[in-house]
């Protein structure tokens, strides 16, 4: 018997913001404000629009939640004072 093979809707896996949020472990309002881009230091999640209705694929929010965070890491780093080496002058 042959596995069955997965249909194209089924790729896409989307998810909806509420979907999202309990992955994310925050409200759906907070998701809605990622998805517009209304949250400070942190890029859009990207969503596709069907009317009034967001739909984010789960395989867009993996890959926003990896860029966020070499993002956050990247400016925590660029932030860091240099450190004083001893030596002196």
């Amino acid at each position: 018997m042959r596995p069955a093979m997965p249909t194209p809707l089924q790729s896409f896996d989307l998810l909806t913001l509420a979907d999202a949020a309990k992955l994310l472990h925050c409200s759906k309002a907070h998701v809605c404000k990622a998805v517009s881009g209304r949250i400070r230091g942190c890029t859009p999640i990207p969503a596709v629009s069907i009317g009034r209705r967001k739909l984010i694929r789960r395989e867009t929010l993996r890959l926003w939640i990896e860029r966020n965070e070499r993002e956050t890491a990247d400016a925590t780093i660029s932030t860091l004072p240099e450190r004083d080496s001893g030596e002196c002058a």
